[in-house]
């Protein structure tokens, strides 16, 4: 019978030879397969902008179902359905800005580790100095920013100290 050629996007299989192949790949219901597939995947913004260009299907508007489905060049979401997509693409445009808030909030690494560097330069040259830029909003000197501490295996130098300091064994053997 030879090889057979089994298409996804259509959940068909035919003989496969260069004819068949190039016949099916360029039909109108292999398009429209296709195309279905892919706008399983689009982003809900990108589905409002195109319904809220369109027009809406008066056949599906008038009766409840359109001859083209989901091929109609006319919109078939109702007043409702466009609020609740239009509540649903700025609930994720908020979760997306909140998401980059709880990883940038307020300094960034640049800023951070820019202190650091000036607060161990002036402790190493005038003795105990605290920079004054260091106290600003309230945070510790040694407050390390999210994004680092959502690194793995961060070196010990970046890490913040614990909350008691860090706890130094003296051994009286050697004395």
């Amino acid at each position: 019978m030879g090889k057979r050629y089994y298409c996804d996007y259509c959940d068909r299989s035919f003989q496969d030879n260069m004819h068949n192949r190039k016949k099916h790949l360029n039909g109108v219901q292999h398009h429209r397969a296709k195309k279905a597939w892919y706008d399983h995947f689009r982003d809900s913004s990108a589905i409002l902008y195109d319904e809220q260009t369109k027009k809406p299907c008066r056949k599906f508007l008038q009766k409840g179902i359109c001859d083209f489905g989901p091929n109609c060049r006319f919109s078939h979401m109702s007043e409702a359905d466009l609020f609740n997509l239009k509540r649903q693409v700025e609930d994720e445009r908020q979760l997306r800005e909140d998401a980059v808030d709880r990883i940038m909030p307020g300094r960034s690494i640049e800023e951070w580790l820019s202190r650091r560097e000036k607060k161990r330069t002036a402790l190493s040259t005038k003795g105990d100095l605290k920079d004054k830029g260091d106290s600003e909003d309230g945070q510790a000197e040694s407050d390390v920013p999210q994004q680092l501490l959502s690194i793995p295996d961060l070196p010990p130098s970046l890490l913040p100290p614990p909350p008691g300091g860090w706890k130094v064994k003296v051994d009286t053997e050697w004395g």
